[in-house]
C-alpha cells in the first residue's frame, strides 16, 4: 500500500505547501508566535525563545549569557541567532530559518521512509512489509500535524535536536554511519538525552554498513571515539565562545540532570520534584534517570533485528520520562509511527489513545488557565491532566511495542497467525 508516492513535482508542492502554511501564520496572526512561545506545552526552560533571546542580548552586550540564570541552552546557538537580522526589526529571517529546519527534518523523514527500513530491515523481513505509506504521506503527516506547526510557530530550539536526530536516523540507514555520528552528536550537544540513542543508532549504522571488513567490536569502538571527538570540539569551541570558561556546563546540562528550575511543562518530573523533601531529592534524581536510562539496554537487546523500531520506542519513552518534555518530542515520536503502518492492524488501542491525546491536548490548556490566570484552580489541575496525556503516549509505545513484537512472532511460529493470545 504505497500509494501517494514521492516525485520531485509532489515533494516540492508539499514542502510548499508546508512553507506557505506556516509563514501565513506568523504573518497573518502576528500575536501568535509569542502566545505560543509562551506556552508550557511548548517552551522548556532548556528550550524557550524567549529565554534564548535574554541570552543573545547578553551575548551581544559582552555579558556572559549564563550570568543571570535564565538562559540554559548551547553557547553555539548564539553566534547562529546573531547572525540573523535584529529579530525585534525584521523577525522574518527568524521565521524562514524555522521554516527550513522543519522542511529538513520533513526530508529525513521522507528519505527513512522509501528507505523501507521499518518493514525490512537487515535481519528481519515482516511478511506485511508492503502495506506501508510512502515517504510522500509520511512526510506530510509530519508536515501537517499541529503539534509540529505549533512547535514551529513557538520556535523552540528543540526543533533544531528534532532535524538532528532525523538526519542521524537517516545516515544510519544509508550506511553512513560518520555522517549519523556526527547529527547524533549535535543533537546531544543540543539536548544531552538523544546520547540514549547512541545504541540502537549504531546498531542501525552497522547493519547498514556497505563494507563489512570491521568485526562490530572494532565499528563500535571507533564509531564511539569519533562521538567522543567531536563532542570534546563542540565543547571546547564553546568554552572559547564564553570566554574561555566551562561555566556553561552546569548551566546547560547540570540543569537538565539535577532539575533545578522546575517551571512546569507537560512531563512528570516537575511536580513531584516540587513536593519533594531536598533530603530525598539527590536519592529519587537518580532513580528517575536511571529508569530513563534503563529502557536503552532493555529494548535494544529485545528487538536487536529492528534498530529503528527500537530508535523509534525510545523517542516516544524520553517524551514521556524526560526532564523537560514538550509537544516538539511528541510530534518527533508521531512522526516516526507512521513508518510501522504494516503493524497497525496488530495494535489494540489505536481508538483509546487517539481519544486520550486529544482530551489531553484541549484539557490541558484549560486546566493551566484555570491555576494560573484564573486562579480558581491549583498546580494538581495542570499535574492531573499532564498524567492523562503521559497515559495516552504510554499506551501507544506499549501498544506499538506488542504489535511489532506479534509481527515477530508470527514470524518465528507461522502457526499462529491470527490466533488471539493473552498477556499473563
Amino acid at each position: 500500500m504505497t500509494d501517494g508516492k514521492a516525485t520531485v513535482g509532489r515533494t516540492a508542492g508539499l514542502f510548499l505547501g508546508a512553507a506557505v502554511l506556516r509563514l501565513a501564520l506568523f504573518t497573518l496572526f502576528p500575536g501568535l508566535p509569542d502566545l505560543l512561545t509562551g506556552r508550557v506545552e511548548i517552551s522548556t526552560p532548556v528550550t524557550s525563545f524567549k529565554r534564548l533571546q535574554e541570552g543573545l542580548f547578553l551575548y551581544n552586550h559582552n555579558v556572559s549569557p549564563y550570568e543571570g540564570g535564565v538562559y540554559h541552552q548551547a553557547p553555539l546557538l548564539l553566534p547562529l541567532f546573531s547572525l540573523l537580522p535584529n529579530f525585534a526589526t525584521y523577525p522574518i529571517f527568524t521565521y524562514l530559518l524555522y521554516i527550513a529546519v522543519d522542511l529538513l527534518s520533513a526530508h529525513a523523514l521522507l528519505k527513512i521512509a522509501d528507505s523501507g527500513e521499518a518493514g525490512s530491515s537487515t535481519l528481519f523481513t515482516s511478511p506485511r512489509r508492503d502495506k506501508r505509506w510512502s515517504g510522500f504521506v509520511v512526510a506530510a503527516l509530519f508536515l501537517f500535524n499541529p503539534f509540529t506547526v505549533a512547535t514551529c510557530i513557538g520556535r523552540p530550539t528543540s526543533v533544531f535536536t528534532t532535524c538532528a536526530i532525523l538526519h542521524a536516523i537517516a545516515n544510519a540507514i544509508a550506511g553512513q554511519s560518520i555522517a549519523a555520528i556526527i547529527a547524533l552528536t549535535f543533537a546531544s550537544y543540543l539536548s544531552l538525552y538523544p546520547l540514549l540513542l547512541l545504541p540502537p543508532l549504531l546498531l542501525l549504522a552497522y547493519d547498514r554498513r556497505r563494507f563489512r571488513r570491521k568485526t562490530p567490536f572494532v565499528f563500535f569502538v571507533l564509531r564511539l571515539g569519533f562521538l567522543s571527538s567531536v563532542l570534546m570540539i563542540l565543547l571546547g569551541m564553546s568554552s572559547i565562545l564564553i570566554d574561555h570558561t566551562w561555566e556553561f556546563l552546569p548551566s546547560t546540562y547540570g540543569v537538565q540532570l539535577t532539575l533545578q528550575d522546575l517551571t512546569p511543562n507537560v512531563g512528570l518530573w516537575w511536580y513531584f520534584f516540587v513536593e519533594m523533601f531536598d533530603s530525598f531529592r539527590s536519592f529519587f534524581l537518580a532513580v528517575f534517570w536511571l529508569h530513563l536510562a534503563s529502557y536503552v539496554g532493555g529494548l535494544t537487546i529485545r528487538i536487536r533485528r529492528q534498530p529503528l523500531a527500537v530508535l523509534t520506542l525510545l523517542l516516544g519513552i524520553f517524551a514521556i520520562f524526560k526532564p523537560y518534555p514538550s509537544i516538539s518530542d511528541t510530534s518527533l515520536f508521531l512522526g516516526l509511527v507512521p513508518l510501522f503502518r504494516h503493524v497497525f492492524p496488530l495494535m489494540r488501542y489505536t481508538f483509546l489513545v487517539t481519544a486520550i491525546i486529544i482530551y489531553a491536548s484541549f484539557l490541558g490548556p484549560a486546566f493551566y488557565h484555570l491555576w494560573i490566570y484564573a486562579g480558581s484552580g491549583n498546580a494538581n489541575f495542570f499535574y492531573a491532566i499532564t498524567l492523562v496525556w503521559g497515559l495516552g503516549l504510554s499506551l501507544l509505545v506499549c501498544d506499538l511495542t506488542f504489535a511489532v513484537l506479534r509481527d515477530e512472532w508470527e514470524v518465528e511460529r507461522p502457526e499462529m497467525v491470527g490466533k488471539e493470545i493473552r498477556q499473563i
